[in-house]
Formats: C-alpha cells, structure tokens, sequence
C-alpha cells in the first residue's frame, strides 16, 4: 500500500520540481544575464569579446553616491517607520473607537495611490521650500508616508497576537509608569513585528522608484534612478554593471537582515 502511494507522488513530486526549477530560471536567469554582461566589454558580441572589469568601474565613479545616500535614506526611513509606527500601532490597537479600523484603512492610501501622485502632492505642499526641495531629507519624507503602513501594519498583527493590552494592564495594576509599560512591555512583545517591518521597509525604500524619480534633484539621485538613467543614457554593459554594484550592495544587507531577525525572533517567542 505504501509503495502504491509513493509511486502515484512520485510523478507529482517531479511536476513541483519542474514548475519550481522553471520559475526560479525564469526569474534568475535575466539576472544572470546581467551580471555577465556588466564583465563583458561588448555585450552583442558576447563572450568572446573578453572580459573586463571597466564598466564596474566607470560606474563606480560616475554613481558611487547614489550608493551611500540610498543607503542613508534607506536606515534613515527605517528609523523614521519604528519611531511612528510602534506608537501608531499601540494607540490603534488601545482604541476604542469605531474610526480606529477606519484610520487603519486610511494608512494603507500611500500604497493604494500611484506613487507619483504621491510626489506631486508633496511637491505641492513643500516644493516651495528650497532648502527642503533641494535636500535628500525631501526623498526621505516620500519613503516614510510610502513605507510607514507596512511597519504599522506589521507591528500591529503582532500586538494584536500577544495579548499586549492584558499585559499592560497586569504592569499598570503593579505601579508601572506609562513609560515603563512601553518600554518594557510593549516594545519586546512587538519585537518580531518590528523586524519583520523592517525587513519590508529597507527593501521597498531602497528599490522604490516612481517617488524618488519625482522628487530627486540631479544632487539627491538614488540607486533606482541612477539604475534608469545609466541604462537610458549609456551603453547596455554600463547599465548592467550598475545592476551588479546594486545587487552587491542589497543582497548582503537583506541576507544580514534576515539572519538577524531569524536570531532574535526565536529568543523573544521563547520568553513569551
């Protein structure tokens, strides 16, 4: 009976390996295209042009920038999102209110609207602003009011598992100050919310494109916008090198992320 079962999932098994190795080639295999090309000196005449590392380099010179202020941006926003979203979350959640779910919704319009309506509406408000308009600090705004429901939206799920308001309750009943409560109960209990918050805003602010492209000055361009302009103005194997700077850059940082946020998120489950 048991070898008649495996031998009827076994066909079964090899589909969702086929799917899975065919997706992931769908999805890799234009990277890897890139990466090559950005090593090789004349991309439609292929390998046999050789091999350099110039346009890595020509990149390096004309973008570096884009690199660090991406990068600044980037754990700016994400400092930003903790600072108003642990609180944010913590009222919604506290709320008695029937507009608190109403609220909840309305965090979610940056994401719904097309991020370069977004833009506009801010260059309408603060373009005036020339010192604001000219400063990176501008972008930054946009990545915030962009990435801030996520880690509002992340936080709050966690909160809403852990049976937070019971807990700060039973710390208020014991003499616990408003402080104490939220920095030694709410903050360690919504730690996994946090991380994972974290792990979607450093991505989707250092890829985020329509925004940025709307508020950039040729001074404040980030990594997407130098990605599109290097492509637009330069040769393929500039603009691919330009890919392989950014996925060098990335990859490291997420998988630095996710390690972290796989070493903490077992410790604080475990003390719950």
């Amino acid at each position: 009976m048991e070898e008649s079962t495996m031998k009827n999932s076994r066909p079964i098994f090899l589909m969702q390996l086929s799917f899975t190795i065919l997706v992931c080639a769908f999805l890799l295999i234009p990277i890897g295209m890139s990466i090559l090309a950005s090593f090789t000196e004349n991309y439609f005449i292929g390998i046999k042009s050789g091999f350099t590392l110039r346009w890595v380099q020509q990149v390096w010179e004309l973008y570096s920038g884009t690199f660090w202020l991406s990068l600044l941006i980037a754990v700016s926003c994400l400092f930003c999102t903790i600072l108003l979203g642990v609180p944010t979350a913590w009222g919604l959640l506290k709320s008695r209110s029937k507009w608190s779910s109403w609220i909840e919704e309305c965090l979610m319009l940056p994401v719904a609207i097309p991020g370069m309506a977004t833009a506009l509406g801010l260059l309408l408000l603060y373009g005036g602003f020339k010192e604001l308009r000219s400063s990176w600090v501008f972008i930054l705004i946009g990545h915030v009011l962009f990435t801030l429901p996520f880690m509002i939206r992340s936080i709050l799920s966690v909160m809403r598992s852990s049976q937070l308001l019971t807990l700060e309750e039973a710390a208020a009943s014991l003499g616990a100050t408003p402080f104490q409560r939220f920095i030694n109960i709410i903050i360690p209990n919504c730690i996994t919310g946090i991380l994972a918050g974290a792990f979607t805003v450093i991505t989707l602010s250092i890829g985020e494109f329509n925004i940025t492209w709307m508020l950039h000055t040729p001074l404040t361009k980030t990594l997407p916008v130098g990605l599109a302009d290097s492509y637009a103005s330069m040769r393929l194997e500039v603009g691919s090198a330009y890919t392989t700077l950014f996925l060098i850059m990335i990859v490291p940082l997420l998988l630095i992320m996710h390690f972290i946020r796989n070493l903490i998120s077992p410790q604080y489950e475990t003390k719950k």
